[in-house]
């Protein structure tokens, strides 16, 4: 009875969760790994010709219910814009509702600047598609006070008018390399698209992030190539969205093709504060036409409200790949001596 009690507490906990998360977006511990979903302005902001990344993160891996999230991108870097053109997909499964979002969204960005400083802009526009599984849920009238819920059993709840809706969804950033630092931020949700599936007007609560990072050169006087040197680069992420508020500081130790990271997230009122870890492998498959592989893993250990023992943390992968296109090996690269965003990552 008692081990039936415990998965009743663990299933409602993942449903409320589901429920109260509704109105808020998913962050990734390797923010660094998906720059585009973190900022549109690092939209083509990379060496080579064209960058893809995919990421996946498991959320509370043994809550019931399931909270998962993938995003997928691709951008291509104009030398003239020094910025470019992509594309972004994101795909997301929360609670025991199963309620999913998906959006595909295009990107355009385009920076100013010279050799002391580099400015970026970027514009979002795209669609998503919200689902929600009503079958899956549980009223009041399902619980049985002795036994517990009981798969099956009928309710006399109605459900909404919709299980299914499109909106448009807009996002706009900026981001400013000067020196040593980086430091941006950006807007979801600027259009505040409705949501709702049951006929009543239920707006999209505005994403803001800003996001600051600093580079330490640990061989300031050695006479070695920016590949040789080590790094400390520590960031400070803050993202806000109606009443959730959250921060991400740490750093990350980056030496030739590691980069490992410690961080500290708080949690606020959308989930357990956590600490994380990640290990992020570059492998160079052919360096001097900069072409390069990307493997990370990280994984939060979270405390406090639903600490670990309760849902084993979350884990992300990701990998990425960037690529210089033979035909465009001699073109001119817009701010090429200068410093840029990706040298922070």
């Amino acid at each position: 009875m008692r081990n039936y009690l415990k998965k009743g507490i663990l299933f409602f906990a993942a449903l409320l969760t589901g429920i109260v998360t509704f109105a808020q977006d998913h962050m990734y511990s390797q923010f660094f790994n998906s720059p585009v979903y973190l900022n549109p302005a690092l939209n083509g902001q990379f060496p080579g010709d064209l960058r893809m990344n995919l990421i996946y993160r498991n959320q509370y891996t043994s809550v019931p219910g399931g909270f998962n999230y993938f995003t997928a991108s691709i951008d291509y870097n104009i030398p003239r814009f020094g910025g470019g053109v992509g594309l972004l997909f994101t795909r997301g499964s929360e609670g025991a509702a199963g309620l999913t979002k998906n959006n595909i969204a295009g990107i355009y960005s385009y920076s100013v600047g010279s050799d002391d400083f580099v400015l970026s802009f970027g514009l979002q526009a795209g669609i998503t598609n919200r689902t929600v599984n009503y079958s899956k849920l549980i009223f009041s009238d399902q619980i049985d006070p002795q036994f517990g819920y009981i798969p099956g059993s009928p309710t006399a709840a109605e459900p909404p008018l919709f299980d299914n809706r499109y909106y448009f969804d807009a996002g706009a950033g900026i981001n400013l390399v000067v020196g040593d630092f980086n430091i941006g931020g950006a807007l979801q949700h600027i259009n505040r698209p409705n949501e709702s599936f049951t006929g009543t007007p239920a707006k999209l609560p505005m994403r803001v992030t800003a996001h600051a990072s600093y580079r330490l050169d640990l061989n300031p006087y050695a006479n070695l190539d920016e590949d040789e040197k080590s790094f400390l680069i520590p960031s400070v992420i803050l993202y806000k969205q109606a009443g959730a508020q959250s921060i991400n500081a740490g750093m990350q130790f980056k030496r030739r093709s590691i980069n490992a990271g410690l961080w500290y997230r708080t949690g606020g009122s959308a989930g357990p504060s956590a600490v994380v870890l990640s290990l992020i492998f570059d492998i160079f498959i052919h360096h001097d036409g900069g072409e390069k592989l990307r493997l990370g893993v990280s994984h939060d250990a979270p405390f406090g409200g639903l600490n670990y023992s309760n849902t084993s943390g979350s884990s992300e992968g990701s990998i990425g790949y960037e690529t210089t296109l033979p035909s465009r090996s001699d073109t001119y690269r817009k701010f090429e001596g200068s410093r840029r965003c990706y040298d922070f990552y």
